[in-house]
């Protein structure tokens, strides 16, 4: 992350970062995220059942490691959360260096992995506008002596192009900086301010939760499928819904697939449990 990346996402609270991702990840990446979608199409409905804190109740499948809630119809969207636990091909993704160069440059001190999400989003679907304004203080922004200090921020890896048609992920640019409480309570689409971001298979988005975001409708016949890895301070605990201020959901079999580096990055919550001790 250079000054120039620093500074305009200090800005404008995001970054979109072209062909972040090798050709050969995108290869890996695209047909385990299918599998694991047409997994989740098929067990979404099924038992056994978990009810968030938060609301949506979610199937727990634990064979594969994942929380999956939500619908297929015409304007649905399901999204499958702990899909680290999947299959090895997600490893890639923990402790990424080409992320962790960013990561390291925004969040202060400590760092954890605390959120995991296939979202995956049908023709009609949009995703609701939040962040900005006065938030959650687990999400503020600031800068300090040391520089940018987000508590968590989320990177968004793409292996398709997304348009503007097709659903692209959308911000308000700024907004993690606001006092104030945002005024306007219209559809993602409508929202004064709101952009589209376009991106190609390969690119990324990085942004701070503190700023407002969401998802365009998507008005195509492409089902769009997004993953969504965030990273705060290592006191934090599970930002995924189905698992919210939890201990983060990571299989022993996962953890014990991962060298130092990456178990670092869930070690806080996981080094005192038997079953994740290593010799």
């Amino acid at each position: 992350m250079n000054n120039i990346e620093q500074y305009e996402f200090d800005r404008q609270g995001f970054l979109v970062l072209k062909d972040f991702l090798t050709s050969q990840e995108v290869t890996t990446l695209a047909p385990i995220i299918n599998k694991l979608v047409s997994h989740g199409e098929e067990h979404y409905t099924q038992e056994p059942r978990k009810q968030s804190k938060w609301g949506p109740n979610y199937h727990v499948n634990a064979e594969n490691g994942y929380h999956v809630s939500g619908g297929t119809k015409n304007g649905e969207t399901i999204i499958i959360e702990d899909f680290f636990n999947f299959d090895p091909a997600f490893d890639c993704l923990v402790n990424h260096p080409k992320t962790m160069s960013y990561i390291t440059k925004i969040v202060q001190g400590e760092i954890s992995i605390n959120n995991s999400e296939l979202r995956v989003r049908y023709t009609g679907n949009a995703s609701g506008t939040h962040g900005g304004g006065p938030t959650n203080p687990k999400y503020r922004y600031a800068i300090n002596d040391h520089g940018i200090d987000a508590m968590m921020v989320r990177i968004i890896y793409f292996v398709q192009d997304v348009d503007t048609d097709q659903g692209a992920f959308s911000v308000v640019p700024g907004t993690h900086k606001t006092r104030l409480p945002i005024p306007y309570k219209c559809s993602v689409d409508e929202e004064p301010g709101m952009i589209g971001l376009e991106v190609k298979a390969g690119d990324a988005i990085l942004f701070t939760e503190n700023l407002r975001h969401g998802g365009l409708t998507n008005q195509s016949d492409q089902v769009r499928k997004t993953l969504h890895v965030g990273y705060g301070p290592a006191w934090m605990m599970s930002q995924n819904i189905s698992t919210m201020d939890e201990v983060p959901y990571i299989k022993p079999e996962t953890w014990h697939r991962y060298d130092q580096g990456q178990r670092d990055l869930f070690q806080a919550w996981l080094r005192t449990e038997p079953e994740y001790q290593t010799s």
